[in-house]
């Protein structure tokens, strides 16, 4: 894992020496991603310049160094990542006459590339990465993401020159870059929480996309190119019919990427919630460790939002060496001022704070965990998705004037009030929920749903000045409700929300973050299924319960409500936070830029304080923005 930036000068007009000395600076401000080694490679006379920080997992000696030069010098080479397959591609390319210093996977993903090149080199890997390949021949450069955007990588030209890192941050070293917010960006940040790829926050940086490789070669623009396609794979056929066969199909891929996935010189563990997705990860990887595997789980002083006590249940049924993180609310709080740094662009999932506290925990044993995030959007885990089995079909026939009737009738009452009508349920403030269902039931079409599904359930139109949010992806044409869902959160939200996440909180504190329902075999073989064996009206994640229950009782896993990292935040808005918060929004009238509307979001915020509306969602997507300014601003 590593952190990797570059430099490339069309001009051909800066000295080697600047050359070396900007792309080191670059690098340095990804030390967090690498903290155990410094590398830099410069080429003046064709104006290319790597810079790579290593995070040591494979091959700790030398001969993993980055950036790595091919034995004929016709390649150089800069990759964050992990090859899962990389042993049999060694084996494979020892046989055809390839010779090997190390067991790194990056002399490997080299020499794969060296003998099929990058466009045959790419089916034939089995991991996560982000590279960087300059062939000295014929000057060409070429950026790759994987397939399903598992590491970043960001690209940006200014001028003549092209700049490529793995976080925002890095560009800020180079004194060529002149950031500049784009509005159209910060428009769907305000509804969305994140901002979309290919979208950057920065006007002239952009994401590179999940499944692409960008190909830059003398005299030509970039050109982008898909080497595989989400769209093609979800319209396929639904070969595999039956839970009878297609269960252990999944529970051997699954085990598989499982097993692959504990591969490493360097401690290995797995983060545990207690939920169907990080207790199947642990339990397949029990079964395939040599010795009981290190699990990690935070829990919340907050009794409502603590999910430790059943995470340890799961650890001690399966004999996992089980560590326990409670973190007070001050302790919460506290790690607040730190996101900005963190996550280099402005991010508003506040799952995010319990993310970087169960990171920076684990560290302290491992240097490698593996993670469940990916399940849900693979076996339809969302609450939206049993929605869409249930309550889309029906809501297709009830004529638009009754729902819209009977959603105006639900939004009389605040969710306050609901919430005291309702008394205990199951699921938390549950007012706000019938809210946003009273929001969805007026809607005639399946993407304006899933438009205010994901949306922080207030509309967030003109709240940027100048701004216009960039046009969604549009979907294939997939005829069922919940695959259409499944899909869209796959190119969007997965890697742009959950992977951004994990990513950044890990990579904060040099952890590397694997997350086996995410390797690309698992992917195909799961929209191979029929959707009832997913989510059907009753239940969901049907099949994976199916695997689960072969491992762990239950009563250990049926019939919870999981709240994913949630905080307290609706709370702290108006309490120990609220003078915080008050002191980022004066910034939204005090600064010269507008870059929201102090109307609107004081409106926000007074809705919210009054305990009119809940709008702790809306306001901590500005928030989030307003600290990220900040410290933009001083520098940092």
């Amino acid at each position: 894992m590593c952190g990797i930036a570059g430099i490339v000068d069309l001009r051909r007009a800066t000295s080697p020496d600047e050359l070396a000395a900007t792309v080191r600076a670059m690098g340095r401000t990804l030390s967090h991603r690498g903290p155990d080694d410094e590398g830099v490679w410069c080429d003046a006379a064709a104006g290319i310049a790597f810079a790579a920080r290593r995070l040591a997992i494979r091959d700790l000696s030398p001969a993993g160094h980055q950036p790595m030069v091919s034995d004929d010098g016709g390649l150089v080479l800069v990759f964050n990542g992990e090859i899962y397959d990389a042993d049999a591609l060694r084996a494979e390319l020892d046989s055809l006459g390839h010779r090997f210093r190390g067991t790194s996977d990056t002399e490997v993903l080299l020499n794969a590339c060296a003998r099929w090149g990058v466009a045959g080199a790419l089916p034939r890997l089995n991991g996560m990465f982000a590279f960087a390949l300059w062939e000295t021949g014929t000057r060409r450069l070429t950026l790759v993401r994987d397939r399903m955007g598992i590491k970043p990588l960001y690209w940006a030209t200014t001028g003549d020159l092209l700049l490529f890192v793995s976080e925002l941050k890095a560009l800020r070293a180079h004194a060529g870059w002149t950031p500049e917010i784009d509005r159209d960006a910060l428009a769907a940040y305000a509804r969305l929480s994140y901002v979309p790829a290919p979208h950057c926050i920065w006007t002239g940086a952009r994401k590179l996309e999940p499944g692409c490789a960008l190909t830059l070669e003398p005299g030509r623009p970039p050109q982008t190119w898909r080497y595989w396609d989400m769209a093609a794979l979800a319209q396929g056929d639904r070969t595999i019919h039956g839970a009878r066969e297609a269960a252990p199909r999944l529970e051997a891929l699954l085990g598989t990427a499982v097993r692959r996935r504990l591969v490493a010189d360097v401690p290995v563990g797995v983060f545990l919630s207690g939920g169907i997705d990080s207790a199947t990860v642990t339990a397949l990887a029990q079964i395939h460790a040599d010795t009981p595997v290190k699990t990690f789980a935070v829990g919340f002083a907050e009794s409502a939002y603590d999910e430790a006590k059943n995470a340890a249940l799961v650890a001690r049924h399966l004999g996992t060496d089980h560590h326990e993180l409670l973190l007070s609310a001050e302790e919460t709080r506290a790690l607040i001022p730190e996101l900005p740094s963190w996550f280099d662009e402005p991010f508003a999932d506040s799952s995010q704070v319990a993310t970087l506290a169960l990171a920076r925990f684990a560290r302290t044993e491992v240097t490698v965990a593996l993670s469940g995030d990916g399940g849900d959007e693979t076996f339809g885990g969302y609450n939206r998705y049993a929605w869409a089995a249930r309550y889309w079909p029906w809501q297709r026939r009830v004529p638009a004037p009754f729902r819209r009737l009977a959603a105006a009738a639900l939004e009389q009452v605040s969710p306050g009030a609901w919430d005291r009508v309702l008394g205990a349920t199951p699921y938390r403030h549950p007012g706000e929920k019938l809210h946003k269902f009273a929001q969805i039931l007026a809607l005639d079409d399946l993407d304006s749903v899933y438009r205010r599904l994901t949306g922080p359930g207030v509309d967030t139109f003109g709240a940027v000045p100048g701004g216009r949010e960039p046009p969604a992806p549009v979907p294939p044409p997939l005829d069922d409700a919940v695959e259409r869902l499944q899909f869209l959160d796959t190119v969007g939200y997965l890697p742009d929300d959950i992977l951004t996440k994990v990513d950044r909180a890990t990579m904060a504190v040099g952890l590397e973050a694997r997350v086996p329902f995410l390797d690309h075999e698992v992917i195909e073989f799961a929209w191979q299924l029929p959707r009832a064996l997913k989510v059907s009206d009753v239940k969901s994640k049907r099949i994976l319960r199916d695997v689960l229950g072969r491992h762990l009782p239950a009563k250990l896993f049926e019939g919870r409500a999981k709240s994913g990292f949630a905080i307290p935040l609706a709370g702290w808005l108006r309490g120990s936070l609220r003078d915080w918060g008050q002191s980022l929004l004066e910034d939204v009238t005090r600064t010269g830029e507008q870059w929201f509307d102090a109307k609107i979001v004081t409106g926000w915020w007074n809705d919210h304080q009054s305990q009119r509306a809940d709008r702790h969602h809306a306001l901590w997507n500005v928030l989030m923005f307003q600290a990220w300014l900040r410290r933009q601003r001083n520098g940092s």
